[in-house]
């Protein structure tokens, strides 16, 4: 009896996936950029409000710190914006790839580190900003809550974490509509409903959003007392949280 063979779609943007589970190494860093911006809504302008909302944070001698920072495309907006103040951006990724294309987008930024590493063991120095841009969303849950007690500590007092996450809705109505306006949004990006599927697939046990009320719990619960949403727009929010 022959086996039935199995096909992987791509989830577009001639991204190709070898496994049944999406990953953030291999093919995917030289299409990143290019498909994260057609993924998620508002993906630049999300860059915009962070590095603005800098402003409020990072003075001289700051350190600021982006968990799963990618191709390092927000770092760089933000060592560009406070070029003319000595601070330390440091990015952190677990991919080997995406170090390696970070460190090559963002070379001769005298203000830009770029570590492998992963966020569970990290050590932080103390700090003024933490950035988590659709990052934590992908860690296990049950490792959150230590992460985001560390990101606290590690903030100094009047320092900021800016905390963005693609959510769920605790009512299934709801959670319908979001569902529908994003796969909406993604075929308007040009995607097909082949390739959405595809995506979804891909990433099944990846991807564990949480609902916002459980984010704003973990927030409290690590210290966090002045909390408010900076962006929302259906499924996906951005969480500001002061110490």
């Amino acid at each position: 009896m022959s086996k039935k063979k199995i096909i992987n779609h791509s989830p577009g943007d001639d991204i190709k996936i070898s496994t049944s589970s999406w990953t953030f190494g291999g093919n995917v860093v030289k299409k990143f950029d290019k498909h994260i911006k057609k993924s998620i809504p508002f993906y630049e302008e999300g860059h915009l409000l962070i590095c603005r909302l800098s402003d409020f944070f990072l003075k001289n001698n700051s350190v600021c710190y982006e968990i799963g920072t990618s191709t390092g495309s927000l770092i760089k907006k933000l060592a560009m914006r406070h070029k003319d103040k000595k601070i330390e951006i440091v990015g952190i990724d677990l991919e080997n790839e995406m170090v390696k294309k970070a460190r090559e987008n963002t070379k001769n930024i005298k203000s830009i580190n770029i570590k492998k590493g992963n966020v569970n063991s990290y050590t932080f120095k103390k700090s003024d900003l933490f950035i988590s841009y659709y990052c934590i969303q992908f860690i296990p849950p049950s490792k959150r809550e230590k992460i985001i007690k560390k990101i606290y500590k590690s903030l100094n007092k009047g320092g900021g974490f800016l905390f963005f996450e693609k959510i769920k809705f605790e009512d299934p109505k709801l959670q319908a509509i979001g569902t529908t306006i994003y796969k909406d949004f993604k075929l308007k990006q040009g995607y097909s409903l082949e390739e959405i599927v595809a995506k979804t697939n891909y990433l099944k046990g990846i991807l564990k959003p949480n609902f916002s009320k459980v984010n704003y719990a973990l927030l409290k619960k690590s210290g966090f007392k002045r909390i408010m949403t900076i962006f929302k727009y259906t499924p996906f929010e951005g969480i500001m949280a002061l110490k």
